[in-house]
């Protein structure tokens, strides 16, 4: 009877003898740990636990063997052992000693806890829970929003173990639905198909009332009209959910399965979450359907302005020992290494534009506005864009003399973008008509967003012939990265970095386009009565020139950049006295040592500000010309108080030229 009792009881069984060896197992216990009988007797208990614990659990049975007692099932967690195939289950385990008895045994009594609903369950939950995790990870580490919208059916797919995923997101004009990625589509389905959103089917359903449709079997589903050729590919049930843009409903996650009752409230909630964090993710990398215009723009300021002064250093670092790698006697006949330095170079300052693009269109950007004469800007601006273009392409201009407050630099800069634009917009010829002068009148949308100006504004137009905008790229043609370009032309940084300048340079921009009608861009700048110097143009012109033996105060806290401007400095033979920080070079300038010059960055980490070091300086020592320099932005910086400011990444030449003009200031 006693053996009877043994064989069927439901939980493993195995009698254990005090050296650990396995004297008896019940057929359960065989079932659950995959052995045969003759396989399992005699075979040491130590080979049921896992590796990595094994050591472990040889000294706890020896403890247990001198002081055996009985212990019921759920005193420890997350007991697991090991099966013959090598795989681990989870159970528990009780401990009933036979000693008292007269008979040197130990029964162990062994549960699989994995078949318990509520261990299922949380099992299953946590199943869905690493693959939410994965996703995550993945939607924070790309910037491809296509790439994860094509991973999300593949994720589902291997989550719950379904023969087929897909996303369909809805047109614009309401009716269609698209099939934007999938996995185990019918051969009659492909991503980008159109299909249509019928109010009857489930897809339709789900957009109408943003909520989930659950058919958990095909066969006793009277809601929905199940298509053809689902049936006919053997699938039996169906999940949908939802994906949602602030608030509204704009496509379904949809999977669908051979097995019946495949789906609960649980995949219910991991779909759910899987469509809510990808929906999160499409409005993070598409930031035109997230926020709106001005909206884009200081987020993106505000990544640009945080990042732009150290990469700004890393970029004056790398051009900078380029520059003295390229001066070097063993680089200068090599001519291998001069063109792989010329190509790095010209990488980096490639990366110091962009950077300059990125804070235009964010109006972070470091602007050193002067009076510009318009008319004599754009006359040269014609001339070499008419050397340079397809000779198909006419340029005329009909300027009037006028005077602007503006960078000068970047305005032109802004003015080749939006010419380069009408170029490409005319690809077999045509017209870029140049225009400015003073603005009479401001176009209505302009009244309320320009504040008063003392003298007006000036008005400096280009209009091209080519093929015109309709009115839903027009409406996105400032957003930044915005593009109708082919892939690899275009950074779509062009027409919103002219938004930038001009609203951050106190001014406007427009734009009137149409198909077929071409495009007319105008900015508006603050006008300014009076003339230019033409002798002050070209004593600008003119490359500066620094005395040798020059004593310079050089403060920056990063080391690297330090190094690049000592040796630029000492190429000019100038004297150097180095520092980290402003109260390091204080403390020097507290010796009354002299110096010819104060070149300080502007953000010196912590502590004080190389502004403040100026106007400290200035207070003490009113004659010794001040430089700042810097790669933050202008919102980061604030006012700079007049002073010069040099732009990071820069060559030996450009601050040679700063030095120069600085020091000719001071005389």
């Amino acid at each position: 009877m006693y053996r009877t009792l043994f064989a069927a009881y439901p939980d493993a069984l195995l009698l254990v003898d005090l050296q650990g060896t396995i004297r008896l197992a019940n057929p359960t216990a065989l079932e659950l740990l995959g052995y045969s009988a003759d396989e399992l007797i005699g075979l040491p208990v130590d080979e049921l636990v896992p590796d990595a614990i094994r050591p472990r659990h040889a000294g706890y049975r020896n403890a247990y063997a001198e002081h055996p007692r009985a212990r019921p099932m759920g005193m420890q967690m997350d007991l697991v052992a090991r099966r013959r195939d090598g795989s681990e289950v989870m159970v528990e385990i009780a401990l009933s000693p036979l000693q008292d008895q007269g008979l040197p045994y130990v029964v162990a009594a062994i549960r699989n806890v994995g078949a318990y609903p509520r261990v299922k369950q949380a099992l299953r939950r946590a199943h869905y829970a690493e693959y939410l995790a994965r996703f995550g990870r993945l939607a924070v580490e790309a910037r491809d929003s296509q790439h994860l919208l094509e991973l999300v059916p593949t994720i589902a797919a291997e989550a719950l173990q379904v023969e087929m995923a897909k996303i369909l997101l809805l047109e614009a004009n309401g009716v269609e639905f698209r099939i934007a990625a999938g996995v185990g589509l019918l051969p009659e389905e492909s991503p980008g198909q159109r299909v249509a959103n019928e109010p009857g089917s489930p897809s339709g359903h789900v957009v109408a009332k943003g909520e989930p449709v659950l058919m958990r079997d095909y066969a006793t589903e009277r809601r929905f009209t199940i298509p053809t050729q689902y049936l006919k590919a053997g699938m039996v049930c169906e999940l949908s959910v939802p994906l949602g843009d602030r608030g509204r409903t704009i496509g379904t996650l949809a999977v669908r399965s051979r097995t019946p009752h495949r789906f609960g409230d649980d995949e219910v909630r991991f779909l759910e979450s899987l469509s809510s964090m990808l929906a999160t993710v499409m409005q993070r990398t598409t930031s035109e359907e997230a926020l709106n215009h001005a909206q884009r723009l200081e987020t993106v300021g505000q990544l640009t302005g945080g990042v732009a002064h150290d990469f700004n250093n890393l970029l004056t670092v790398i051009s900078g020992n380029l520059q003295v790698l390229e001066e070097l006697p063993a680089s200068a006949d090599d001519p291998m290494v001069q063109q792989l330095v010329g190509a790095a170079y010209r990488a980096a300052r490639r990366g110091a534009e962009l950077t300059g693009k990125l804070l235009a269109f964010s109006r972070r950007q470091v602007l050193q506005p002067t009076v510009v004469d318009t008319r004599a800007l754009l006359a040269s601006l014609a001339g070499m864009l008419a050397r340079t273009l397809d000779q198909r392409i006419a340029i005329t201009l009909a300027a009037k003399d006028a005077l602007c407050m503006a960078d000068p630099v970047q305005l032109e800069s802004a003015l080749l973008n939006v010419a380069i634009n009408a170029r490409d917009a005319m690809p077999q010829g045509g017209t870029i008509a140049f225009a400015c002068g003073a603005a009479t009148t401001l176009p209505s949308e302009l009244r309320t967003e320009l504040a008063p100006s003392v003298d007006g504004y000036v008005a400096i137009s280009i209009t091209d012939t080519g093929v015109g905008m309709p009115e839903s790229v027009k409406e996105r043609a400032f957003e930044p990265f915005f593009t109708t370009k082919e892939a690899g032309r275009g950074t779509g940084l062009g027409l919103s970095t002219v938004y930038g300048f001009a609203r951050q340079s106190h001014g406007a921009i427009t734009l009137r386009s149409a198909p077929g009608a071409g495009t007319t861009v105008t900015l508006y700048l603050p006008r300014v009565e009076g003339r230019v110097s033409a002798d002050a143009d070209v004593d600008a012109a003119l490359p500066g020139r620094v005395p040798p033996g020059l004593r310079v105060l050089l403060v920056e806290d990063d080391a690297e950049v330090r190094n690049v401007v000592e040796a630029f400095l000492a190429a000019m033979a100038c004297e150097v006295v180095v520092c980290a920080d402003a109260r390091q070079a204080l403390g020097v300038l507290g010796e009354k040592t002299h110096f010819d010059l104060l070149l300080t960055d502007i953000v010196l980490g912590a502590g004080m500000r190389g502004t403040e070091l100026a106007e400290l300086v200035r207070a003490q020592r009113p004659e010794l010309p001040v430089l700042l320099m810097s790669g933050y932005s202008s919102e980061l910086l604030g006012e700079p108080h007049g002073w010069d400011l040099l732009r990071k990444p820069y060559t030996r030449s450009e601050l040679e030229q700063a030095m120069a003009k600085v020091l000719s200031s001071a005389l």
